[in-house]
């Protein structure tokens, strides 16, 4: 399924031959302005205050995010303390805003939480939590460098969850390209419309509306669109720890 290669970058795709990628349920064009509008529905500033306001939303959204990840990966506080080098208290008052990480902490945190710091700073700080809403019509484009299939995005951001989704439309004919993909995880593909054929260790399963497939992605596999209409389909991926 396509997915996203590397983990610096906020948009990813499924089957690529790296499932870590389905990030973000909504792109940053997707989250942008409209019409006017912010995307939380209020009007932009015009005071010159905005990108002021913007600052303290990225400083402030750090805390949360490291706390988020850090129980995420099941460390306390000591732990990651001796996994970057900083001290138990700093991660302490940085996790509840009580202190603004110097460059060199945050990229210490960072190196021992496997992430970009880049992590830390992109995302709006109203997508930090435990929980992220996609409405129907604010799914993100989902990046795939193959061709003959669109995704939209219905999962939440790398870092904080598992599980990747999107809506995938694949082109009458498209397919994965002649070489078997193997990459760490899972993925699960629930067909919506039309008809999908997976070949999985030379095993092939053929899929029509209604028909679902669970594989392991560490296996050598294949997909394609054998019909002569588009195919929809949910399709999701394990995100490798």
């Amino acid at each position: 399924m396509p997915v996203r290669s590397a983990r610096p970058t906020p948009t990813a795709a499924l089957g690529d031959g790296d499932p870590a990628g389905v990030a973000v349920g909504r792109s940053k064009a997707a989250a942008g302005t409209d019409g006017g509008r912010a995307s939380n529905g209020s009007r932009p500033k015009e005071d010159g205050g905005s990108a002021s306001d913007d600052l303290h939303h990225i400083v402030s959204s750090i805390g949360p995010k490291l706390r988020e990840l850090r129980l995420q990966q099941r460390l306390s506080m000591q732990q990651l303390a001796d996994r970057a080098d900083v001290s138990a208290a700093a991660i302490h008052k940085i996790e509840r805003s009580g202190m603004v990480p110097t460059i060199t902490t945050l990229l210490k945190l960072a190196g021992a939480l496997d992430r970009p710091v880049s992590y830390f700073v992109e995302e709006d700080a109203e997508e930090s939590g435990p929980v992220v809403f996609t409405p129907a019509t604010d799914r993100g484009s989902v990046y795939t460098s193959h061709k003959g299939i669109d995704l939209s995005g219905i999962s939440g951001p790398y870092g904080r969850f598992f599980v990747a989704g999107a809506i995938a439309t694949v082109d009458a004919g498209a397919d994965s390209g002649p070489n078997p993909m193997e990459h760490p995880g899972e993925e699960l593909v629930f067909v919506l419309d039309g008809s999908l054929e997976f070949t999985v260790e030379e095993q092939p399963f053929r899929l029509q509306k209604g028909d679902a497939i669970h594989f392991r992605t560490d296996r050598r596999h294949q997909w394609r669109n054998p019909g002569t209409k588009d195919a929809k389909a949910v399709w999701m991926a394990l995100r490798p720890g």
